[in-house]
């Protein structure tokens, strides 16, 4: 008798250790991040932002955030996650990238996009467009409907009209608010290159320069099936000239997926393009075994030591999350698999 119920006592001890183990790694699980998204990085000072204000960005971040979880808790993929989060902030005026996209130095709202598929590495993207509603969906088109990586201007509006995409006259971009960024850009450039002309010296920074808008928008999800996906859109920098393309549409620059991790980087593009910021991220988890947080501070420190500055978005294939920046802020939010969402601004 004393032997069974020490047998009972045992049996019940391992019962209930196992019961724990189960409870703690469905706690872990249910509360691993499956969705990281930005809407840009830049001089953002809470004292330069109405409550209103911050209360629209908050509420959109939120939005899309849900959007791409809805996905998600549907058993759709990764890139539906991700794609679903960025329209909603395509659709927004308050980002740079689709309705809310800066001018170009003539005046018009060039797009650029780009996705990939961590599973197979994937990847599709459009540059210089101006008529594709959601420049998002025709990187995705890209990717999934032809046999090429990037397609652009003309020959990418073309292609996005033959996959059924939804195409806007270029005025849909247009906002007011954007429209005076440029043209105060354009009074102080011509200031600046009389006073650069009379001092024999170039003292124009764009980084300096709030009018100088180069934020994007980007998201990174995980799937059930433990895939990851990377997408990113911007309406690059105002004032660009000459078909200026920045890494936003260039993959390992601006977008990055594979098994391990996915990748989405806001900034001034020029230096992402030169740091390879995205795949950097990548390569020193695969090559260097760096953890991702240090993976992503590191790349954004390269960044800072070149001259740039901006930020980045990054998930791993465990869920775990970094988002570093070297800005005064990154409007940015992130949502669990349990549908816990946070959302942060500034420093």
């Amino acid at each position: 008798m004393i032997l069974t119920t020490t047998a009972t006592s045992a049996k019940t001890g391992v019962i209930l250790s196992l019961l724990l183990l189960l409870a703690a790694l469905s706690f872990a699980q249910g509360n691993r991040y499956v969705l990281v998204i930005h809407g840009g990085a830049g001089t953002i000072l809470k004292e330069n932002m109405t409550a209103e204000r911050e209360e629209a960005y908050r509420t959109a971040l939120t939005e899309a955030l849900q959007a791409g979880y809805t996905q998600l808790k549907a058993g759709k993929s990764s890139l539906d996650a991700v794609e679903a989060a960025i329209v909603v902030m395509e659709n927004s005026p308050l980002f740079n990238a689709g309705k809310g996209a800066v001018f170009t130095h003539e005046g018009r709202n060039e797009l650029d996009a780009s996705v990939m598929w961590g599973p197979t590495r994937a990847a599709g993207a459009v540059a210089g467009v101006t008529t594709i509603r959601n420049p998002i969906r025709g990187a995705r088109a890209v990717m999934e409907q032809s046999e090429h990586v990037m397609l652009t201007g003309k020959g990418a509006e073309a292609f996005a009209a033959s996959a059924g995409l939804e195409l806007v006259d270029p005025s849909y971009f247009h906002t007011e608010g954007r429209w005076k960024a440029l043209q105060r850009v354009l009074q102080r450039d011509s200031l600046r290159t009389q006073l650069d002309h009379d001092a024999g010296k170039q003292t124009a920074n764009p980084a300096m320069d709030n009018d100088y808008k180069y934020g994007t928008v980007g998201a990174v999800a995980l799937d059930r099936n433990g895939h990851l996906a990377a997408g990113t859109s911007t309406g690059g920098m105002t004032n660009k000239r000459y078909g200026r393309v920045g890494d936003s549409p260039i993959i390992g620059a601006g977008t990055y997926a594979n098994a391990q991790v996915a990748v989405s980087c806001t900034g001034w593009g020029e230096y992402f393009i030169r740091g390879i910021a995205a795949y950097d991220v990548a390569a020193q988890m695969a090559y260097g075994q760096a953890s991702l947080a240090n993976a992503a501070a590191n790349v954004i420190k390269n960044i800072g030591d070149m001259g740039g500055n901006g930020g980045i978005i990054a998930l791993d294939n465990r869920g775990n999350v970094a988002m570093p920046f070297n800005t005064a802020g990154m409007y940015r939010g992130a949502i669990t698999e349990s549908g816990d969402v946070e959302i942060a601004i500034y420093k």
